[in-house]
This record gives C-alpha cells, structure tokens and sequence, in this order.
C-alpha cells in the first residue's frame, strides 16, 4: 500500500517540478521521517500494547504530510534561484518563509491529532499520538535536513532547462517567476476574482450535494457482518445467523443484582418474564446465579443483529426497565455484554465530538490569527473545513453504508460506520485543511504586505501556491488512496475519507471558495483591531526580516566628534 502511494507522488512531482533531483528530495526525506517514526512507534510498543491499525495509519500520515511539506519548500527554493537568487541565500528565504509556513501547517496537524486525548478512548489517544509523532518529525526534517540537501543539490534542482534560463538571464526576478507559477493558475485565479459570486454559489452547492447523504449516517463498532463473503470470520458469520437468527452472533448479558431483594431467585424470574416480553428479544436464558446466591446473568437475544439500530434500541429498552424492577422486586439490572460495550463506546465517542471540536478549532484559530493577523481568515478557514468535513461523512456514508461505488472502492459488504471514524477523520481533516490554508493564503498575505491591491494579491498569492498545492493534494491524495487495498475496513474507510476531504478541501474550498471569498471581502480580509495588534507577537512569515537592511544615509556629526576626527588626522599628520 506505502509502495503505490510512494510510485504515485514520484511521478506527480517529476512531472510537477521537470527534475529527477527536485522530485528526489521530498521522498527521501520523506522516506527518512517515516523510517524514524516506524522506529520510534516499535520503541513504544516494547512499553504499551499498541493496535493492528495504529502503526499503519501513522505511516499513511506521515508519509503524506512529510512529501507535501518537502514540496512546498523545494518549490519555493525553485522560485528564488529562478528569481536570481544565489543558492545559499535561496535556501535561507526559501525556510524562512515557506517554511515558517511548514511549522504552522504542522503544528494544526498535531493540534488535532493530538486533541483526541480529550475523548477518553485508549485506542484513539494512541493513534493519535503516535501518528501525531510522525507529523513532528516530518516537520523537524523539512525544517533541519531538507535545506542541508538543498545546499548539495544547488541549481540542480532546477533541471536542465531551468539550469540554462537561470544561466543565461541570471537577474531576471519577473519573468522567470512568472514561469514558475505558471499560466493554468493565473487563468483560474482571474476567473474566480472576476465572478466571485457565481463561483462561491456552484462551489457551496456541490460540497452541500456531496453532504445529504450524512443525514442517514449511522455509527457503530465493526463486526464479522462487514466482513468480506469468502473469509471464514464471514461465513461462520452467516450460519450461525441463518441456523440461530442474527441476534445469535451479538447476545446481551444481564446481570440481576438482587442482593438487596426478599428472594433472589424469585426476582431472577420476574426479571426472566419482563425481558422475555420486551419487543425486540428473540430468547432469555433461565438464570445462572453465583455461588452467594445474590447475582445472577441472564444471556438475552435480539431479534437483530449487533451492529442494526434495532440492537441498540433494546438496549435502551432494556435499561428504561430497571427503576420498574427495582420498584417491583428490590433488585437493580445492568445491561453488559460485547454488544452492549460497542453501543456504549459509540455513544462516548459522539458525546465527546462536540468538547473536542471545541479544543480542537479553538486552539487552531489562535494559531491561525498569530500567523494571519486577521480576525475574518480564521473564521472563513474553518467554516471550509466544515463544508469539507460534511461532504466528505456524505461519501463516505454513500460508498461505505449504502454501497454505491462499492466495488469501485473495494468495498465488499456494507454496514454503519465504524464510530471512531467520525472523531479521527475530523482531528485529520482539520490538520489537512489548515495546511492548505496556510499554505495557500500565506503567498496572499504576502503580496498583500508588500504591496499589491487585496484583489491583484489573491491573485499573484494563488498563482505562486495553486500549482504546488495541486500536486500535493494529488500526492496526498494517491497516498491515501492506496490504503483502500487494506482488509481492516477501519484503515479503508480512514483511507477514503482522507482522500476525499483533500480533493474536496483542495480544489473546493481552498481553490475556488478561499480566493472567492477573500475578492468580496477586500481589506475587510486583513482586518485586525489595533489592540489586538499590538498584543499579539510578531510572526515574520513574509519573510522581510531575511531582506538586507538598508545602508543608513549619512548623517550630520556632532561638533565634538567632528572635533575630535580632525584632531585625530592633525595627529597623524
């Protein structure tokens, strides 16, 4: 799976850069980072028990954000030796800035990787953490090793062409930035900045289409029901559903705590007679006590089978009968069992969604204002992340639960979505879309700093990053795609959905909505009240600290040292 998504960013980034060097270095570093993670993730494992899908999904991360963060800065080492910079000064702006921009793009990705702390879910925390891990060290390779391989590599990076224009007209800082962005983007960005509106509206409608299929989104924990029809685990499956029903492969266990009742065994009964009646039971066991004789387990089956929403609404069921029976017979009943832990753990993780968006979107806003200094670009970043977010759920929902394009897809067997998708897709999508915001919108930011009308500079910003962003959406995306050849339906789905959010962000939302948006708003866009101004640090991603200062204009000396020069000379002399 690694080795398609690797074979697909090398052919993305020879035909993006025209380079065998250029392409070579976002995949060895790349390549390096993960290497480093794999290590440090086996480490771990000899201190924690660590699942089947944690060190795969961490893979499938870094590896996508260590090529896309490679990328950006290559690229914009590019754009300074074509521009008639020399190498060693290209290396240090091309840092300075495009990877200023790098470290906060990074930084979103871990924020919300790391934010999934807050649900409470060993599993998630771990995934989140170690692939959190692999994210860091993408960043501090980018950051510390990638510019040491520019300083090797030099004009090659260029290609022989680039090599002989650089050569020939060395500075020439227009035209051959011009070049670099290239013509397919400035086209796009004037279209969009000319009809805004018209733009926006077909953009919102499309991301608003792909999302109604959410409205029927059902969670649950996966079982040998979605498994493929040849494997074993799916044929015992299915006998055992058609010779005993389907609630035979996910029984409930409840326990009678009659400790506190008249006559135990008595209330075991009563307790039997009330859930045999229930809607929704299939069959009751008679009553296994302990040897006190004050507990008893009662084996209970649904009609259903223990991922169908009629499952879960008798355990609900169930449960609304204990102060009923408590009242009747003094005993209290619990409802436990695989079954009943899957639905429970469902119904934690959708609790937990709206805290952890709230720590997730809040510390990334404060992020996004230090590096944007805007007050209305963190607000519009976010509200795309939603958009994206939604229609991504709606395809997922489309192919994995309704099944249309399932075999396109590999999808074998339908069912609802595993639980934990809906938070971890979240944290990885957040993490994504900032980083082509931040990407995207720096270049923006940076026109605009120095100069350029707020609508010439959404122009001249999309042109610099539009090509680089789409390669590394394409990249990003093959990466992920190749993770729908995994057998852990977690790991196809995650696959998926991550490929999807990226398209749907890239080309979109950062693409078509951000630059749409940002030609209504104007100045309005980089609005910033004063005091907030003056509160925040400054953040230098425009990268003007790394321009040589002017010589300061010589000056009137004061009388007592032009005094003390000529005695100076008098003295000499």
């Amino acid at each position: 799976m690694e080795v398609i998504g690797v074979l697909a960013a090398a052919v993305v980034l020879v035909v993006t850069f025209g380079s065998l060097v250029a392409a070579g270095l976002p995949l060895l570093t790349a390549l390096l980072g993960i290497g480093i993670g794999v290590t440090a993730i086996t480490a771990a494992t000899g201190f924690t028990d660590l699942s089947s899908s944690t060190p795969t999904l961490a893979i499938m991360l870094g590896l996508a954000v260590a090529i896309d963060y490679a990328l950006f800065i290559v690229s914009r080492y590019r754009q300074e030796l074509e521009s008639g910079g020399d190498p060693e000064e290209a290396a240090g702006r091309a840092v300075g800035t495009a990877g200023t921009a790098v470290m906060f793009a990074g930084l979103t990705v871990v924020i919300g990787l790391a934010g999934l702390t807050v649900v409470g879910i060993p599993i998630l925390t771990e995934m989140g953490l170690a692939a959190a891990a692999t994210v860091v060290v993408a960043v501090l390779i980018a950051l510390t090793l990638l510019p040491a391989l520019l300083g090797f590599a030099g004009p090659r990076v260029l290609g022989r062409r680039g090599r002989a224009r650089r050569s020939a007209n060395p500075d020439a800082a227009g035209g051959s930035r011009a070049a670099a962005r290239g013509p397919m983007g400035i086209r796009w960005a004037r279209q969009v900045t000319r009809r805004p509106i018209p733009f926006l509206l077909a953009a919102g409608a499309v991301l608003i289409t792909l999302a109604v299929p959410v409205t029927d989104l059902r969670l649950g924990l996966p079982d040998d029901s979605i498994s493929a029809p040849d494997t074993t685990q799916r044929q015992a499956y299915d006998l055992l559903a058609e010779g005993f029903g389907p609630g035979f492969n996910g029984p409930l266990t409840l326990v009678v705590d009659a400790a506190r009742s008249d006559d135990p065994r008595a209330a075991a009964r009563h307790v039997g007679d009330v859930v045999s009646r229930t809607p929704g039971v299939a069959a009751a066991r008679p009553a296994a006590f302990n040897q006190a004789g004050d507990t008893a387990l009662i084996t209970v089956m649904p009609r259903s089978g223990p991922s169908e929403q009629a499952t879960t609404d008798l355990v609900e069921r169930l449960r609304g009968q204990a102060p009923a029976i408590r009242a009747a017979t003094g005993a209290s009943i619990a409802v436990t069992g695989l079954t009943a832990l899957n639905i429970d753990m469902s119904a934690t993780l959708a609790d937990a969604l709206v805290p952890y968006l709230a720590v997730v979107v809040g510390l990334a806003l404060v992020l996004l204002l230090l590096v944007f200094r805007s007050v209305l670009i963190p607000l519009k970043a976010t509200a795309g992340f939603l958009l994206s977010v939604a229609a991504t759920f709606g395809a997922v929902v489309a192919v994995f639960q309704w099944g249309w394009a399932g075999a396109l897809f590999g999808v074998e067997q339908t069912g609802p979505i595993i639980s934990a998708l809906p938070i971890f897709l979240i944290g990885l999508v957040f993490g994504l879309a900032m980083d082509y915001q931040v990407f995207l919108v720096t270049r923006m930011r940076e026109a605009y700093v120095h100069g350029a009308d707020p609508k010439e500079a959404v122009v001249t910003g999309f042109a610099d990053g539009a090509r680089v962003v789409t390669a590394a959406a394409i990249i990003m995306a093959a990466v992920f795609s190749g993770f729908l050849l995994a057998p852990d339906p977690l790991v196809k789905s995650i696959g998926f959905a991550l490929a999807a959010a990226t398209l749907f962000d890239a080309f979109v939302v950062r693409m078509t909505i951000v630059p749409a948006l940002m030609t209504l708003m104007g100045r309005t866009a980089w609005w910033l009240p004063r005091w907030l101004d003056r509160l925040l640090p400054g953040i230098d991603i425009e990268g003007d600290s790394l321009a040589p200062a002017p010589a300061a204009p010589p000056g009137p000396r004061e009388p007592e040292a032009a005094a003390q020069g000529a005695g100076t000379r008098g003295g000499a002399q």
